[in-house]
């Protein structure tokens, strides 16, 4: 049996992906944003290892969130399936950062660098990433007009990157980037076309399943499907100018 841990699981893909594997015995770290939220979890957490506590937005909370994880012992799967949607403004952080990079993108960078390195790394990315393409001048959107959907756009190309650098970088790890579709979560909405139940089996499956098909790295997935990310996501030169910036933005060095 595996020890995961998902971030994010307090309702929609990520609950849905913990219920799975702790139904199939595996041990679970579940992740809620205050305490309050926790209180969501009570469902789940009699049968997981534990809950830890912490907000993404911020990179103080994201540190001792890491650190409740690693208090916790070594995980064999991590899967980074939080994050937010269209935020209507950029809604600056305690640290200034925008919020929609500093949830959907320094929060897992931080958290990939700051736990003890897993066998298994599964980023929750987006079909939207697509759209993200372009430079990496202003990823912070300090001086650029805020734009909702590119902001999210590109934090989740941002993390398919990420992703595709953890394996290049980690012949060990078994580092993927996923993208559970357009699914009926409370962020998709009750209208959301896809399979719901394939947006996180697809998660689940990378994470414990012992199928030559599964056991690879370096892939973008859509219904355990392998799917062709956007260039720039493939490209080393685009994910170490992105690295070196998420450094900058965290002072933490990862690769």
């Amino acid at each position: 049996m595996s020890r995961i841990f998902i971030t994010g699981s307090t309702d929609g893909l990520g609950r849905a992906a913990a219920g799975v594997l702790i139904g199939e015995g595996h041990d679970v770290v579940l992740h809620a944003r205050t305490r309050e939220r926790a209180a969501a979890l009570s469902g789940l957490a009699p049968n997981a290892v534990g809950v830890v506590i912490g907000n993404l937005s911020s990179a103080a909370q994201t540190r001792e969130l890491a650190d409740q994880v690693n208090d916790i012992g070594p995980m064999d799967v991590v899967i980074h399936n939080a994050g937010v949607y269209l935020e209507p403004s950029r809604s600056a952080t305690t640290e200034g950062h925008a919020t929609t990079l500093a949830v959907n993108t320094l929060a897992p960078y931080l958290l990939t660098a700051l736990i003890g390195r897993p066998g298994r790394l599964i980023y929750l990315s987006s079909g939207m990433h697509h759209g993200g393409a372009g430079s990496l001048r202003d990823i912070d959107w300090t001086r650029r007009r805020w734009n909702a959907a590119k902001a999210y756009s590109e934090s989740k190309l941002h993390l398919v990157a990420l992703a595709l650098k953890a394996a290049r970088a980690w012949p060990d790890v078994l580092s993927n980037a996923v993208d559970p579709g357009w699914v009926p979560t409370k962020m998709g909405g009750a209208g959301a076309p896809d399979d719901l139940e394939m947006g996180h089996l697809t998660q689940t499956w990378l994470a414990v399943s012992n199928d030559a098909a599964a056991t690879v790295s370096g892939g973008y997935w859509y219904h355990r499907r392998r799917q062709a990310p956007a260039p720039e996501a493939r490209d080393p030169a685009f994910q170490d100018k992105l690295m070196d910036q998420l450094a900058a933005l965290t002072g933490v060095a990862l690769f």
